[in-house]
């Protein structure tokens, strides 16, 4: 057993091991757009490009970047994400700006990504609104 020298205050719950938010955004508290939702979904890009149409080139990314793209080679909801990293969502919209202004990843609103999947079948819809009206 170690001795515990007066002086000393004992740690909080991993406080030796914690990042601020402040630390991850470099001190940014927005990020550069704001039309992410809880239920914007997020793709890793197969062919990342960058806004001239050039190859991404991500150069040196943070650790939580790279826990983003691993996360969404599957779709993932900006809600999910931030829950995989344990991490606030106004944190984690400012990453995910990061690496959506250098082509890696892809942003959605879940509409478009309905309708990309066919649509919303109206009468399955009709017959659930239905279903709850009559509960």
């Amino acid at each position: 057993m170690t001795p515990r020298w007066e002086d000393e205050e004992p740690e909080e719950d991993g406080a030796g091991t914690m990042v601020r938010p402040y630390t991850i955004t470099r001190g940014r508290t927005a990020p550069e757009r704001d039309d992410f939702t809880l239920i914007t979904v997020l793709t890793t890009a197969h062919d990342p490009r960058d806004e001239h149409g050039a190859a991404a080139r991500p150069g040196r990314l943070q650790p939580e970047h790279r826990m983003i793209l691993d996360r969404c080679r599957r779709p993932a909801a900006v809600a999910e994400v931030s829950a995989d990293l344990n991490l606030p969502v106004s944190v984690t919209k400012i990453l995910l700006a990061d690496l959506v202004a250098h082509g890696l990843l892809l942003a959605r609103a879940p509409l478009s990504v309905a309708r990309a999947a066919g649509g919303a079948d109206m009468g399955t819809l009709a017959a659930v609104r239905d279903g709850l009206r009559r509960l």
